[in-house]
């Protein structure tokens, strides 16, 4: 089994280089996988046609960049959308530059001013701002004057900043949630609209799904309290709406939906998942980010036997420590 599984990584890996070689269009669009992603992706096809795309997790991102980065670009461009800082980046981008790749970074994460300044000198162009999200700065700055492009970027910016008052968005975020539905929703918004029949089917389907997944996850979920009240449990899925469910049940301070493999994503009043995010390789903004706790094989038992492991409690004392308020409720 492992070895047919090694073997299928292998030979995906192969096609996805025999595929960015054989690009015929001189953009390869490297952005996160998620709803505003897709409007970042849409809203670039807007503007260039046909373009190379890279859906990328945040665990992924180095690993996708390396990729790019050895590879000759022949005058071609990265334009990565939706992903802040990471520590290898700037020895990749060097790489891409040698191998004369043009680079565009477009986010709206949060980043301090030695990372801005760093990655600016190996740049073509950079643009970080956090008052939106990624799709507003790519729409704003690739589609200006542009109304479907400002109307992709206000519903998708409703989603991403947690705002929730259009519900066009929640339809969207949630069918957004699963990789394999990206595609159909950019190619939605490409088309001129920003649902379709084809959106409003996939999210029907999910609706049962989406509340079994969170009814298993609140029953599963662990407490860890001092500074600030956070919940760690297992992902089944839709971990945005899950964390918001058991913030409502539970009166919890930061979410952690883990998947089976150590990823995760956190959610958090307190203006700190970013912060606790880069400490576990990831990264994302204040309210909302992602990051990865590496498994051993007595963690992984440790969560099927008991439902936790040790590094809940490493995040637990990360988060202790970050700099900020505590709630109001916990303290």
């Amino acid at each position: 089994m492992l070895g047919s599984k090694k073997k299928k990584k292998e030979e995906n890996h192969k096609k996805f280089l025999k595929a960015i070689n054989g690009r015929k269009t001189a953009i390869v669009h490297l952005t996160h996988n998620d709803l505003d992603a897709a409007g970042c992706d849409a809203i670039h096809r807007l503007k260039y046609g046909e373009i190379f795309t890279i859906w990328s997790s945040i665990s992924r991102f180095e690993e996708n960049l390396e990729i790019l980065a050895k590879m000759p670009g022949r005058g071609d461009t990265i334009s990565i959308s939706d992903i802040g800082y990471h520590k290898k980046s700037p020895g990749l981008l060097k790489l891409a530059k040698k191998n004369e790749w043009k680079i565009e970074w477009r986010d709206h994460h949060r980043w301090n001013d030695s990372e801005k300044e760093e990655i600016s000198k190996l740049t073509d162009y950079i643009k970080i701002d956090t008052e939106t999200c990624a799709a507003g700065i790519v729409a704003r700055d690739l589609m200006p004057g542009d109304e479907h492009s400002k109307e992709i970027a206000r519903v998708v910016c409703d989603y991403d900043l947690w705002k929730h008052e259009d519900p066009r968005s929640k339809i969207l975020g949630e069918v957004g949630s699963k990789w394999k539905n990206l595609d159909p929703i950019r190619d939605c918004f490409f088309s001129g609209k920003l649902i379709n029949k084809e959106i409003e089917e996939i999210y029907d389907e999910i609706s049962k799904e989406r509340n079994d997944a969170i009814n298993k996850s609140i029953e599963k979920t662990k407490i860890y309290e001092g500074r600030y009240k956070i919940a760690f449990a297992p992902m089944f899925g839709y971990p945005s709406e899950t964390a918001h469910a058991i913030r409502d049940c539970k009166d919890t301070d930061i979410e952690v939906i883990v998947s089976d493999g150590g990823k995760f994503s956190i959610r958090s009043k307190p203006p700190v998942s970013h912060l606790i995010a880069r400490e576990f390789g990831g990264g994302g903004h204040p309210p909302a980010a992602g990051g990865k706790f590496e498994y051993s094989i007595i963690d992984k038992i440790s969560i099927l036997l008991f439902g936790r492991n040790r590094h809940f409690k490493e995040l637990f004392l990360v988060a202790e420590k970050i700099p900020g308020e505590s709630s109001d409720n916990h303290k």
